[in-house]
């Protein structure tokens, strides 16, 4: 690589001309211009792909108000040994200095890399520069890929197997019917009606379709955690994931990966298979990623000239050389920021201007040390909400799902609501400007970090209520308040396990519970239902017999006939529909010794699926007044 460059030329300004000190492609993104290049005109408009060689000059007439290019100049070097053939090749059809043009079928795959090598090319590191070299390589593949289907004759996608191509690509990511359709130029309402039209399904509808079925292959064919599984598939809540993928599929995560075991990879024969929802007009671009092998034509295959080798062959075989990294650049050019003294200067002036207005401070988080205000103002807070609420701080904006905590809903009043988990509005994100992001979704870092510094802790990183107020507080410069809330809760906590001492007998074992219809959830100390409270605010213990399965995976899916085994003297149970009276009609239920004493708390998960310090504090008095009630002992 020689240098990556975006150039922006007015429409009241003179041609650009320039002549090419090296192989490069030029890349139209706004705008309309014509361009001659190497002799040759092109009308270029928007997303328009031409290369040429070395020596050969580049005249572009803006059309329009405005319009922006990239260059990307490059070298190609090929090392000894090397047949006499290839030599002979490059000497008569060197794809190097040949001037050509593409017009993408699918343009903002390319757009993508492109950004990506121009922002990796303004730094000096050396791994930087590096990774600009790996981007290149797909971009040519890329280039290749898409001029072998223009040779071919290969219409344009449409805009809707752009989005399912985009769509297949980037379901890790937060992903909204906003975003997909600003990413492709069109309303939200328009591109969902195409969408609809096409595919038989709306645009959301086809995210969670794409995810949940990525979920059953990592659920399949690997040993990832329901909470690794939920982030790789761009859910940070495990809880709701859970929850989608009941809906979709018909069975907990956890159901589906033991049925899995026990009958084979039967059960998924589409697993690690693109979505079966894709229409077959585009199932073959979906189904080539840019770690497949690119495909040559055969002879009997159109080709530019039958009696040479194509262009796309050719380009092929010499692209597969080693791109050598010449150098740091050539000079000059909106590019070569790196180079440029008076430009480094003035960063450091305005970064000490900056430092003069306002204070900031480095933070060590899992995606390297972030720089964040000292006293941030303006949060939006996706995780460990509740956190930020017991030290007394409002965040501007937040999922719905936290707008529904009933354990503080006053003190959410004027928060604004970015969406939901698997929805978020990255656009509500930017209007509402905040100068902080606190998030458990990994895979959002990046389009995250470019609204405001991004700091990352994917949920179980904090162990448990102590952990997280103290991390909330050293994040907010709430130390103190930290300090002081965690004294009362310990006190509160203290009187609670007091009070239920005199009342439940210290072996008593407590089962944490969810009515899943045929079959029922069991849960450990951190998978809310309670268990927070329970087991670590309580400090009470579960059935000795299951206590290190439960604890180990957070949440167990047992049948009717091995819930005797999972029950403990008491059970809490999460339940929409059933009752005392329906346990002890229960032919299962009614044998155990909790349904028979009385001893089972029916709640609904409205209350009991929040975990946060605020609702595991009044679930821990809320559960010790119901034990004490009870008057039971074993």
């Amino acid at each position: 690589m020689i240098d990556v460059r975006q150039h922006r030329l007015r429409g009241d300004e003179a041609p650009f001309s320039y002549r090419l000190p090296a192989s490069a492609f030029l890349y139209t993104t706004i705008g309309h211009a014509h361009v001659y290049l190497d002799g040759r005109f092109y009308d270029a408009r928007p997303f328009h792909v031409l290369h040429s060689g070395k020596g050969s000059r580049v005249e572009i007439y803006c059309l329009d108000d405005a319009v922006v290019f990239y260059l990307i100049l490059y070298q190609a070097k090929v090392f000894l040994p090397w047949r006499k053939e290839l030599r002979v090749l490059l000497e008569t059809a060197n794809p190097f200095a040949r001037t050509y043009e593409v017009k993408p079928k699918a343009p903002l795959e390319l757009l993508d890399l492109l950004v990506a090598m121009y922002e990796e090319w303004q730094s000096s590191t050396p791994l930087q520069r590096f990774h600009v070299k790996t981007l290149f390589q797909l971009w040519v593949h890329q280039i290749l890929q898409q001029l072998q289907e223009q040779d071919g004759k290969t219409g344009a996608l449409s805009v809707v197997e752009q989005a399912i191509l985009y769509i297949q690509d980037k379901y890790a990511e937060p992903l909204s019917v906003e975003t997909i359709s600003q990413r492709f130029g069109y309303s939200a309402k328009h591109l969902s009606k195409l969408f609809k039209k096409q595919t038989g399904h709306s645009l959301m509808e086809f995210v969670i379709q794409v995810r949940m079925e990525q979920a059953k292959a990592f659920l399949l064919h690997s040993d990832a955690t329901v909470q690794e599984i939920a982030e790789k598939v761009g859910y940070a809540d495990r809880f709701y994931f859970s929850r989608l993928f009941a809906k979709y599929v018909g069975m907990s995560p956890i159901r589906f990966k033991k049925q899995g075991e026990a009958l084979g990879t039967e059960i998924c024969p589409y697993a690690l298979r693109r979505s079966s929802i894709v229409p077959l007009s585009v199932r073959r671009y979906i189904d080539s990623g840019y770690e497949n092998h690119y495909r040559y034509k055969g002879r009997n295959e159109t080709s530019m000239n039958s009696r040479k080798l194509s262009i796309v062959a050719t380009m092929l075989v010499c692209f597969a050389l080693v791109l050598s990294a010449c150098g740091a650049g050539t000079g000059g050019g909106a590019g070569a920021a790196s180079g440029n003294p008076q430009a480094v200067a003035v960063k450091e002036q305005s970064a000490a201007s900056a430092d003069s207005q306002k204070q900031v401070r480095i933070m060590k988080t899992i995606k390297g040390e972030i720089e964040i205000p000292s006293a941030p103002k303006r949060v939006i807070v996706d995780l460990y909400l509740g956190s930020f609420i017991a030290l007394q701080f409002k965040p501007i904006g937040t999922p719905e799902l936290n707008l529904k905590n009933p354990y503080f809903a006053e003190s959410l009043v004027g928060v604004e609501n970015i969406g939901d988990y698997e929805n978020i509005s990255l656009e509500k994100m930017l209007e509402l400007q905040p100068d902080l992001i606190f998030t458990g979704n990994k895979a959002a870092f990046e389009q995250y970090q470019k609204i405001a510094p991004t700091v990352v802790v994917p949920f179980g990183q904090l162990k448990n209520v102590h952990e997280e107020i103290t991390f909330v507080g050293q994040l907010l410069g709430k130390e103190a308040e930290a300090k002081a809330w965690l004294t009362e809760y310990d006190q509160r906590i203290a009187q609670a396990r007091e009070k239920i001492a005199k009342v439940v007998p210290a072996d008593a074992t407590v089962s944490i519970m969810q009515d899943w219809g045929k079959q029922t959830g069991v849960f450990g100390d951190n998978f809310g239902r309670g268990g927070q409270a329970v087991y670590g605010g309580l400090g009470l213990k579960p059935p000795a017999a299951i206590a290190k399965e439960i604890m180990e995976k957070q949440e167990v899916e047992v049948s009717s006939e091995r819930l005797p085994t999972y029950a403990g003297d008491y059970i809490i149970l999460t339940s929409e529909e059933r009752t005392m009276a329906d346990l002890k009609a229960d032919p299962i239920w009614r044998t155990l010794d909790a349904v028979k004493n009385d001893r089972v708390y029916i709640w609904k998960k409205a209350k009991s699926w929040y975990f946060d310090p605020i609702a595991t504090l009044s679930q821990t008095e809320e559960l010790a007044d119901w034990l004490v009630s009870t008057g039971a002992k074993k």
